[in-house]
């Protein structure tokens, strides 16, 4: 017999033994696990009972706040029960009726942009001195058109609490536009006052 077919030899039977001790090894973890899947499916089931929600039971006076979207039960031990006393509570509306207010007042204001802030633009630039190019004004309504949906959302919140008693919704939300244009005016001569001189 050759020298290397006897060393050929060899290290296949090395092989074949490393390969039957890693078998053992596996075939111990196949029993092990079977084991273990008999005894769980030894033990009952979880049944989690019938979890009803009566939402129709709510009643919902003034929503605000953070609201915290899969709590988990470790975290509700810090959270107690409370009373609200609704005595002296004033609903701002329903959400249709806020949401459709928002909208009238964001159509107000874009009006307001298509139609004044040429004459504002070009006012605060010769208030200023400034010789400023007409592609900040394109700049200037994109920008300020991004930002109206949530001015008029902190501007309403802001302005509810003081509210009149008689004003009508439509007083109210003329309050809430013409405080925007005042702070559109003086965002506007703000920007102008930042550009580079020369």
């Amino acid at each position: 017999m050759s020298p290397e077919f006897y060393q050929y030899l060899k290290q296949l039977h090395s092989f074949v033994e490393y390969q039957e001790k890693k078998l053992k090894i596996l075939e111990k973890t196949v029993a092990g696990l079977q084991k273990e899947l008999k005894r769980m499916k030894k033990r009952p089931p979880v049944q989690v009972g019938n979890i009803e929600y009566k939402f129709d039971q709510l009643k919902v006076e003034k929503l605000e706040g953070t609201l915290s979207i899969g709590l988990n039960p470790a975290e509700l031990q810090g959270i107690e029960d409370f009373v609200v006393d609704n005595k002296n509570i004033q609903a701002p509306g329903s959400p249709k009726d806020m949401f459709m207010r928002s909208i009238d007042i964001e159509k107000t204001l874009n009006e307001f942009l298509e139609t004044e802030l040429s004459g504002i633009f070009q006012s605060a630039c010769e208030k200023l001195h400034i010789q400023a190019d007409d592609s900040y004004q394109e700049f200037i309504k994109d920008d300020i058109k991004k930002q109206l949906p949530n001015r008029i959302a902190a501007h309403t919140s802001e302005m509810l609490s003081q509210r009149n008693q008689g004003e009508s919704e439509q007083e109210f939300s003329s309050r809430v536009a013409e405080t925007i244009k005042e702070e559109i005016k003086s965002s506007i001569v703000q920007f102008l006052q930042q550009l580079p001189k020369g």
